[in-house]
């Protein structure tokens, strides 16, 4: 499996309807979408990289930015962002797709690469064709809001490019193929006896989906999974402005250095503390039919 082509799509658009022209909005002197493209480029698993946006005349900037920054960038379908990815994809000769979020600056490279190692050693064992280190509510997830990735298959997107028809199935590019999973613990490579049961761990959790997609989830505990890094709201924003001050313009942070902030400063977690999560089958109230 790990000779197929990889390539991370990150998909962004500058008409966010809860704060517009977020991705190219400024993060310790860059765009956002600067630190998201630099942070993925630095996953060793990544074979190319592709920021997909709309063909609409609203994010000729996010093409022109991707241009001055000689990253190849796709553009597609405004609400259909499944048909956008899969073009993507394609036109790149993917054997395996990385779906990142252009909203999502403190993106951890390591986190990508076990993710897609995930995917690797789980389809090599003809378990799994999608992976993921979340899902969205109602399903369950252990990293902070912000890390998110999802790798699948080409061979799986394609199948939902052509069968998916719900507006929030080609609008979240991959419920598809998770929908209507129960993931179960396959066990851990934590010693949880004595004073080792406190050290941070990962695991996986797995199962088959409603419509016979091999499912696979990176878990990690502690769980983490309230704690919000993504940008989609001002608040949010704030808060990603404060954290990369603190941490000092330093460009390979990981995520448990934004932890370690944390701990110091929890009053930071509260700035956007009260911002509700969209669950998988939101849609943007202008793709509705």
């Amino acid at each position: 499996m790990t000779d197929l082509f990889c390539v991370a799509i990150i998909q962004g658009r500058m008409g966010s309807s809860r704060l517009p022209g977020k991705v190219l909005l400024d993060i310790a002197g860059k765009p956002m979408l600067q630190h998201v493209i630099e942070r993925t480029r630095r996953a060793r698993r990544i074979d190319a990289l592709v920021v997909a946006t709309s063909s609409e005349p609203s994010d000729d900037p996010i093409a022109e930015f991707c241009s001055g920054l000689k990253v190849a960038c796709a553009r597609g379908s405004l609400h259909d962002v499944l048909d956008r990815f899969y073009q993507a994809a394609s036109s790149q000769h993917a054997g395996r797709v990385v779906r990142i979020t252009a909203d999502c600056p403190m993106i951890d490279p390591a986190l990508i690469d076990q993710t897609i190692g995930l995917l690797d050693e789980e389809q090599d064992a003809g378990r799994v064709d999608f992976g993921a280190n979340r899902l969205p509510p109602p399903f369950g997830r252990s990293f902070p809001i912000g890390l998110d990735v999802e790798v699948c298959t080409f061979e799986a997107l394609q199948r939902a490019w052509q069968e998916a028809k719900e507006t929030f199935q080609r609008e979240h590019v991959m419920p598809y193929l998770y929908e209507g999973t129960q993931l179960v613990a396959r066990g851990t490579n934590a010693d949880t006896s004595g004073a080792a049961a406190l050290r941070p761990y990962q695991f996986v959790s797995s199962g088959l989906s409603a419509r016979g997609f091999g499912i696979a989830q990176l878990q990690h505990s502690p769980d983490y999974g309230t704690l919000r890094w993504t940008v989609d709201t001002p608040p949010d924003l704030e808060f990603a402005r404060q954290v990369f001050a603190r941490l000092g313009g330093k460009p390979e942070f990981t995520w448990v250095d934004v932890l370690a902030v944390l701990e110091k400063e929890p009053d930071l977690a509260r700035i956007n503390a009260e911002v509700q999560h969209k669950n998988m089958t939101d849609v943007d109230e202008r793709a509705k039919p």
